[in-house]
């Protein structure tokens, strides 16, 4: 599957931002769809992840109650909507794929990754 990450920018602390995640060649179906980001100087962490097929999803704990993650199957995209974001949300961005239907929080457990788009939060 290809993944086309979209939709970051920069804004103001306390503002809103929807990242979203195109897939090609493939749909999402059978797959968990992962949202993870980095920023200068530190490792990839998971944000934010989601079963296809099952619709359930998993936070980590500092985004909880002002992200939300979730999907559109005609468009075949994955989106997340960041609420209330803060300086210490600034990252690149990037979306990937695991197959199965267990949602995981390590980078290495995802084999397809986007190209990732940056979020960059400042007053």
């Amino acid at each position: 599957v290809q993944l086309q990450a979209s939709g970051g920018g920069l804004v103001q602390p306390g503002g809103s931002l929807r990242l979203s995640c195109a897939a090609s060649g493939r749909t999402f179906s059978s797959l968990a769809v992962g949202w993870f980001r980095q920023a200068p100087g530190k490792e990839r962490e998971f944000v934010a992840g989601i079963n296809w097929s099952l619709g359930n999803t998993y936070y980590t704990d500092s985004v909880k109650g002002r992200f939300t993650i979730s999907r559109d199957g005609a468009k075949n995209t994955v989106y997340l909507q960041t609420n209330s974001l803060k300086p210490e949300d600034t990252a690149v961005y990037y979306c990937a794929t695991r197959a199965g239907r267990l949602l995981r929080t390590l980078p290495n457990d995802y084999d397809s990754w986007g190209q990732g788009t940056q979020v960059t939060v400042s007053s």
